[in-house]
C-alpha cells in the first residue's frame, strides 16, 4: 500500500533556520506542503514576505505551496540573542548571503486567510507546523472558531522547561515575541506538541556537519546552502563563541517528519505575560500534586544522529533527482 503524504502547513518568520527547515519540507517526497505563511519575528513581517517568495522562486519544484503573507497589523518586537541583533546573526535581510530579489506582489494573499483556507479544505487530514510567534495562529483562531479542532496534529517550536530562555534569561524568542499569542494557543484546550528550546539546542550543526551535507557542482539547492548556513556558523563562531548553530526548526520539522525518534510527556504549562524580567516565560508545572491538568504533549528527547541524517537524506535525494 502506498504511503499517505503528510498534508503541511507551516508558519514561519523566514531566518535562516527557517529557510532551511521549509527548503527540506518541500523538498521531502514523505510531504505534501500545501501552503507557507509569513510571520514577523526575526525579521519585519514585510521581510519574511520576500524571503518565502525568493526561497521559492529559487527552488525549481513541480508544486509550489500557497504563500501567506504578514500584513504587518500587529506590533511583534523583532528578536534578539543574548542582545546581539537577529541581523547580525541572519543577515541584514535575514536569509545570510542569500540575495533577495523578490518585490511585493500586487495583491498578496493575506497569512491568516492563507492559514484559515489550507486547514479547512482538508479538515482533519493537515499538520500545522509554527516555527516563529503565534501571531496568525492567534488571529486565525479568532476569526475561525473552532479552526484547531480541523486539523490532525499542530507542533509548535517555542518555550523552554529547565533551561531558561535564549532572548532574555527566562523566555524563548517566540513565545517573547508575542506572549499574549503563545498564552492564548498554548493554553487552548486542543490536542498540541511542543518542541522546546531544550530539545532543540540538542540538534547541533558544525562545520564538520556541514562538510557531511551532499553538495552538487551548479545545483540551485547546494547553492542555496551555500548562502545560507556558513554564514550562520560563522556569525555564532564571532559574535556567541559557539562553535555550530542549533537547527532548531529541523528539529520541529523532525516532529512531524520522524515522530518516532523523540520522547514525550504530558505536561501541565502556562505562559507569562505580564512579569518585567518573565514575559515570554514558559512555567511547567512539574508537581507530583497540582491543581491543573495537564495541557499539552511535550517533547522531551532527540535522537539528534536521526535527525541529522534525515536533513541529509532528503538532501540526496533531491540532489540525486535534479
Amino acid at each position: 500500500m502506498r504511503k499517505r503524504k503528510k498534508k503541511l502547513i507551516i508558519d514561519a518568520d523566514a531566518g535562516i533556520g527557517d529557510a532551511i527547515t521549509i527548503i527540506v519540507a518541500a523538498l521531502d517526497p514523505e510531504i505534501d506542503l500545501l501552503a507557507v505563511t509569513a510571520c514577523q519575528g526575526v525579521v519585519s513581517g514585510e521581510q519574511a514576505n520576500r524571503n518565502l517568495q525568493t526561497i521559492f522562486n529559487r527552488l525549481d519544484l513541480p508544486k509550489h505551496p500557497r504563500l501567506g503573507f504578514c500584513s504587518n497589523e500587529s506590533e511583534v518586537p523583532i528578536s534578539t540573542l543574548q542582545d546581539i541583533p537577529a541581523s547580525v546573526l541572519h543577515g541584514e535581510s535575514g536569509l545570510g548571503d542569500c540575495p533577495v530579489t523578490a518585490v511585493p506582489r500586487a495583491t498578496p494573499k493575506q497569512a491568516v486567510k492563507v492559514l484559515v483556507d489550507a486547514i479547512r479544505s482538508q479538515p482533519g487530514e493537515v499538520t500545522l507546523l509554527t516555527l516563529g510567534p503565534l501571531t496568525n495562529l492567534k488571529l486565525a483562531i479568532e476569526s475561525t472558531p473552532g479552526l484547531l479542532q480541523e486539523l490532525e496534529n499542530l507542533i509548535c517550536l517555542g518555550g523552554s522547561i529547565n533551561v531558561g530562555g535564549n532572548i532574555t534569561a527566562a523566555a524563548e524568542g517566540n513565545f517573547y515575541a508575542d506572549a499574549q499569542a503563545a498564552k492564548f494557543v498554548m493554553e487552548s484546550s486542543v490536542d498540541k506538541i511542543l518542541v522546546p528550546l531544550d530539545v532543540s539546542n540538542q540538534l547541533l550543526l558544525n562545520f564538520s556537519e556541514l562538510d557531511r551535507l551532499p553538495r552538487v557542482e551548479n545545483s540551485e539547492i547546494t547553492r542555496l546552502f551555500d548562502q545560507l548556513l556558513p554564514y550562520s556558523l560563522r556569525a555564532s563562531r564571532r559574535y556567541l563563541g559557539q562553535e555550530g548553530v542549533p537547527l532548531h526548526e529541523m528539529a520541529a520539522l523532525c516532529a512531524v517528519s520522524r515522530p518516532q525518534i523523540f520522547s514525550r510527556r504530558l505536561m501541565s504549562m502556562q505562559v507569562e505575560t505580564d512579569g518585567k524580567l518573565t514575559k515570554g516565560m514558559t512555567l511547567f508545572d512539574q508537581r507530583k500534586l497540582r491543581n491543573q491538568d495537564s495541557n499539552i504533549e511535550v517533547v522531551t528527547e532527540i535522537e539528534t544522529r536521526a535527525a541529522l541524517d534525515y536533513f541529509t537524506g532528503v538532501l540526496w535525494n533531491a540532489l540525486d533527482s535534479e
